[in-house]
């Protein structure tokens, strides 16, 4: 009887650092999520701006175009 008690206090023991483990885990992993999350929102309205200036461009030299026409 002893010995299950202790075989069970031993697997609650390692069920507990399990969870330690896994919560320090998902801790890291919403970190990396919400980091790359940021960096994404960056890169896109990065993106739109150099769109914004190649659509500019393009209408400049449009405009060129037709004035030499």
């Amino acid at each position: 009887m002893q010995n299950t008690v202790a075989e069970i206090a031993a697997r609650v023991d390692q069920l507990v650092e399990l969870c330690r483990r896994l919560s320090e885990e998902n801790r890291s992993l919403r970190q990396s999520q919400e980091q790359l999350a940021s960096e994404r929102a960056g890169l896109i309205a990065r993106n739109e701006q150099a769109r914004a200036r190649v659509e500019a461009m393009i209408g400049r030299l449009k405009s060129l175009e037709q004035n030499q026409a």
